[in-house]
């Protein structure tokens, strides 16, 4: 991934999210460029904004309080398959040769079952699932990497391979920004940046406090920059047990 003679890497934290951002803002006005073309469509556009500015206006043109209102709508529709994706993980338990990863994987989405918030290490204790059999990204089923498109927004309507490829570029773009913000650190982010930080990464950030916000962001820094890139797919997963119950107390 380049950026004129720049990797995308090289960015500082800001610069990455701002290019991240301005894709996803390009993607989302492709809709209304193409309506516009023909002549007094202009109109039509908009009539369109004005009755659906959730769906059709970039986030730059949300006011406060749309942002607010609109990040929590689309949180819901990914909190809702949380469920799901961790019943994804119980599956998996049984194709686990090693008993002690096994009885620590069972023990951890339990855990998170029960409503109890996992600690770091224990997630990092499992990350060798995650790098091949049964839980890395090219070992995952179809259906369950349909599931994880929710945590991007991402269209699921693609055969397997292009969904794999789509997760695990999305993956490492995260994991990019992670090492950049670990580098940049999290008490140097303003409350917008951090909130933005944190809903990117599973959390509806409207719902806490800023010292809430700190306390989340730092936990996922301290396991996302101990993860390879072969590990893309806990990274994936951590968006779901790492959010799914904060800010609940951890648990002992």
């Amino acid at each position: 991934m380049i950026t004129g003679k720049v990797q995308f890497h090289e960015l500082s934290y800001r610069e990455m999210e701002k290019l991240r951002q301005f894709r996803r803002d390009m993607i989302k006005a492709i809709p209304l460029v193409l309506i516009s073309i023909p002549p007094f469509a202009n109109y039509l556009v908009f009539v369109l904004m004005y009755l659906f500015p959730r769906q059709l206006l970039i986030r730059h043109f949300w006011t406060p309080q749309q942002q607010v209102e609109f990040q929590g709508i689309y949180h819901a529709c990914r909190a809702q398959k949380y469920a799901s994706i961790l019943k994804g993980l119980m599956k998996a338990v049984p194709d686990i040769n090693d008993r002690q990863l096994q009885s620590k994987l069972l023990d951890l989405c339990n855990k998170v079952q029960s409503g109890t918030h996992p600690h770091v290490l224990e997630i990092q204790s499992v990350r060798s699932l995650f790098s091949g059999l049964p839980l890395g990204l090219k070992r995952l089923s179809v259906d369950h990497m349909r599931l994880l498109c929710s945590l991007f927004f991402l269209t699921s309507h693609l055969p397997a391979f292009f969904i794999s490829r789509r997760l695990n570029s999305h993956a490492l773009e995260l994991l990019q920004l992670d090492r950049s913000l670990s580098r940049l650190g999290v008490n140097q982010l303003n409350e917008p940046e951090l909130r933005q930080a944190c809903y990117l990464r599973g959390v509806n950030s409207a719902k806490l406090s800023t010292n809430e916000c700190q306390r989340w962001l730092h936990q996922w820094i301290q396991l996302s920059s101990k993860l390879k890139e072969s590990e893309a797919s806990l990274l994936l997963h951590s968006m779901v047990l790492l959010s799914s119950n904060y800010p609940k107390p951890l648990c002992r």
